[in-house]
């Protein structure tokens, strides 16, 4: 079920730059919300280890498979669904960080990885976090 508009919570039927000024003013438990992706050059290491734990285990319900960091979200209908795939492209044009979208009737699985260094950043995380406060948990 998607959110309604609230202080950390998004109505995805609202207008796109409504609901990214929303999320921007939010005060929210997860500071990768507030953050913003960065350009990263070729070359730079893949998160990896420690600091890879450490950003997953904020990232409640994703995993990695495959080197993409991954989860799938369910919804009541069609529409809903719809209304998601449409407030995660916003989000995906704002931070300029593009997932892998796989669309189904009442489900979406979003991917994620930082194809310029060849595995997993925190543009990743920052962006999963966003994709996670337009549903309810």
């Amino acid at each position: 079920m998607l959110r309604s508009l609230d202080r950390c919570h998004l109505d995805v039927t609202a207008g796109a730059s409504d609901m990214m000024a929303d999320l921007e003013d939010a005060m929210c438990d997860n500071e990768l919300v507030m953050k913003a992706c960065r350009p990263l050059p070729a070359g730079t290491p893949p998160l990896s280890g420690h600091d890879l734990e450490h950003l997953l285990g904020h990232a409640e319900g994703w995993a990695i498979a495959g080197g993409l960091l991954a989860k799938t979200f369910q919804f009541e209908d069609h529409y809903q669904t719809m209304a998601f795939v449409n407030a995660v492209a916003w989000i995906s044009h704002r931070e300029d960080h593009h997932p892998e979208l796989v669309v189904g009737y009442s489900s979406c699985t979003v991917r994620y990885a930082t194809h310029s260094i060849g595995g997993l950043s925190e543009n990743d995380f920052i962006c999963a976090a966003k994709v996670d406060h337009l549903v309810e948990s």
